[in-house]
């Protein structure tokens, strides 16, 4: 469980350049819960889960996840209960490394462990299981470096790395948007059987409103910092991609998007 109580966050407050990232932003996400974040570019979508992350520190409100204050709790404290996949694939992996290295890496994480010590033949059966969902023939390149993979085969071992601990929470920050279609098709594919497979709490931000429509069970609508709107059941069951665009728009919201892209 995810709950955000009046969280406000500033920017180069008191000078010219002063921006207003989240305005008094309330936010309740149940265990299990998969809800989707649009928004325009500066909507405060990212700053929202820098917060919850703990890479920006909240001015105002608080943070509670699974019922702990982790409002001025450390980054590195709450990775171990935080999950979160970026854009940009190089930025959950780690280069110079096989796969196997850094599936080992996720897997020990927060437990003081030593690489050397815990890369161990024995964890090849189980890195097998958890490669297979991705449908990319990972499994059999476990000693491949992550650095020679495709965009969609490194975001897939993130995202793999990411869920190993099975986190309380799972953000995923655009996490197909750099991929080609053919790739961000399986990367979503692997997201939704990982989150029906686990139970995950997932918040993902996305600016494809196939994707808004598809996945999940709310969405959410965040303009200057704040929560514009939400759509959950059976609203949110018969909402097509194109209706949820020209909401989108009428709140003067992804002007810098084409409708093309917004369905992408």
């Amino acid at each position: 469980m995810l709950r955000l109580d009046n969280v406000s966050v500033t920017f180069n407050a008191g000078t010219p350049n002063e921006v207003k990232a989240l305005q008094n932003l309330s936010l309740f996400v149940e265990d299990g819960e998969f809800v989707t974040v649009i928004g325009s570019n500066g909507a405060g979508k990212s700053t929202l889960f820098n917060v919850v992350s703990g890479a920006v520190q909240a001015d105002r409100g608080q943070i509670e996840l699974d019922g702990e204050d982790i409002t001025h709790m450390a980054e590195y404290r709450r990775s171990d209960h935080i999950g979160r996949v970026f854009q940009n694939p190089a930025m959950g992996t780690c280069p110079g490394l096989t796969i196997r290295e850094n599936l080992s890496l996720a897997a020990i994480h927060g437990q003081g462990a030593s690489l050397r010590r815990d890369v161990k033949r024995s964890q090849e059966a189980w890195f097998i299981e958890q490669l297979e969902h991705e449908q990319l023939g990972l499994e059999h390149r476990l000693d491949a470096d992550v650095a020679l993979l495709s965009g969609g085969q490194r975001q897939a071992v993130t995202l793999v790395m990411a869920t190993l601990t099975k986190p309380k929470l799972l953000l995923l920050d655009e996490h197909t948007a750099a991929l080609d279609p053919n790739a961000a098709e399986k990367v979503i594919g692997l997201t939704q059987s990982l989150a029906e497979a686990h139970g995950f709490t997932v918040v993902m931000i996305t600016h494809s409103m196939q994707q808004a429509c598809t996945l999940g069970t709310r969405i959410i609508m965040m303009n200057q910092g704040r929560i514009e709107f939400e759509i959950s059941g059976e609203e949110r069951e018969n909402l097509r991609p194109a209706d949820l665009i020209e909401r989108f728009h009428s709140l003067g919201s992804g002007a810098e998007l084409s409708d093309r892209q917004l369905l992408a």
